[in-house]
């Protein structure tokens, strides 16, 4: 990977945005919605989810939860990646703020602390009117 620290080269206009990137740019909404949602399901699930099949309460649930945490090489992996990405939605987002609607910037700017709902605020705010 390379920073680039100087200006861009005034003498060649910005490419236009491939198909693919417009797909993916205009469908940011999409993805905030489907991913909150997805988000919000799986942690309603994780809580409350087939209560009454014997797969415990929500205390016994939390008490798997640390000792899986605990026991498995995978699951310690995971907690990594968990941290990395509360590093790093942050610092992408911040860098990011000139993508979002100029009316809930701020908004976004604020949200970008909060892990995932930080990421859909900015979707679902990306301006997809202006070019890269």
């Amino acid at each position: 990977m390379a920073i680039r620290l100087s200006e861009a080269d005034s003498d060649y206009p910005p490419r236009e945005r491939s198909q693919l990137g417009s797909v993916m740019t205009n469908g940011a909404p999409i993805v905030g919605l489907i991913g909150g949602a997805m988000c919000l399901i799986s942690g309603l699930w994780a809580l409350f989810g087939r209560m009454d099949g014997n797969f415990g309460s929500i205390r016994g649930r939390w008490n798997f939860l640390i000792s899986y945490l605990g026991s498995e090489r995978l699951a310690y992996a995971f907690i990594w990646d968990i941290c990395f990405y509360i590093i790093f939605q942050p610092w992408l987002i911040g860098d990011n703020l000139q993508n979002v609607q100029k009316s809930k910037a701020d908004i976004v700017n604020y949200l970008r602390f909060v892990p995932v709902v930080g990421l859909i605020a900015y979707l679902l705010c990306l301006n997809v009117d202006d070019e890269l």
